[in-house]
């Protein structure tokens, strides 16, 4: 493992932001490493904070003229991944909300370095998930037992965390086999996590998870996320999964 890329997509984060950035840093300590920002058109002052930590943080920024969503945002990081990073390292995923401590990038990168090929933040692996009102959890259980009932990735509960280390190799092999269509449910937004993993799991990525705590009492501003468009994107995920002919690959 040479160098890790961690691929913030972010949009109006700037009461954050230099806090993650921080903590990033503070993370990454004697290990190479790059942070790809991918700003969505942010209207705050979230494009001057990344001008000026690039100064003193190895930090590349990507910029939207105008807002796209989070499934573009994301596959345009992983795309300049794939352009500009090697096979031998690695990508990390993660908001820029505060509800993704950088704490937990030890652990990615060790299952990491023991062989797996995406690792996740699970949720759901005994740690805590705090600040999230019972109504939203118990959506949350109900859809991803769903998921691993008619989609199942060996090694996955949760499926729709964005916060994952992912060889770039995979990344880079996805973008070529894919194309855009690596995140075709892109309109549906929150979808693109689980619909990529789905996607990566077909080329025979080995998948595994670390314990995390999900510290959704920090986040700052109003979620994004909308309940009938997100139950309506993973109804289309199930279904695509069911009528697609690849399948999860498993290697020996």
């Amino acid at each position: 493992m040479s160098e890790v890329a961690v691929v913030l997509p972010v949009y109006n984060e700037a009461s954050c932001l230099e806090a993650l950035l921080e903590r990033i840093d503070a993370a990454m300590r004697g290990q190479p490493y790059r942070i790809v920002a991918v700003d969505d058109a942010s209207r705050d002052a979230t494009a001057a904070i990344l001008q000026r930590r690039s100064c003193d943080l190895p930090l590349t920024i990507v910029t939207h003229a105008v807002n796209r969503g989070l499934a573009e945002t994301l596959y345009d990081g992983l795309c300049w991944v794939a352009d500009h990073c090697s096979d031998d390292d690695v990508t990390i995923t993660m908001d820029a909300d505060g509800t993704h401590d950088p704490v937990y990038v030890d652990g990615l990168l060790g299952k990491i370095r023991e062989g797996s090929d995406i690792v996740i933040a699970s949720r759901f692996r005994g740690m805590a998930v705090v600040g999230v009102p019972a109504h939203r959890r118990l959506f949350s259980y109900g859809v991803f037992a769903l998921l691993r009932l008619v989609m199942p990735i060996p090694g996955v509960r949760d499926y729709a965390c964005g916060y994952r280390a992912i060889r770039v190799r995979l990344v880079r092999q996805g973008v070529r086999q894919f194309g855009e269509q690596l995140l075709e449910l892109r309109r549906w937004g929150f979808i693109c996590t689980a619909e990529l993993l789905w996607k990566l799991s077909t080329l025979g990525a080995r998948c595994s998870e670390v314990p995390f705590e999900l510290r959704y009492d920090l986040k700052q501003g109003p979620s994004r996320m909308r309940a009938l468009r997100t139950i309506t994107g993973y109804s289309l995920l199930v279904w695509k999964s069911r009528c697609s002919r690849a399948r999860p690959a498993v290697r020996i």
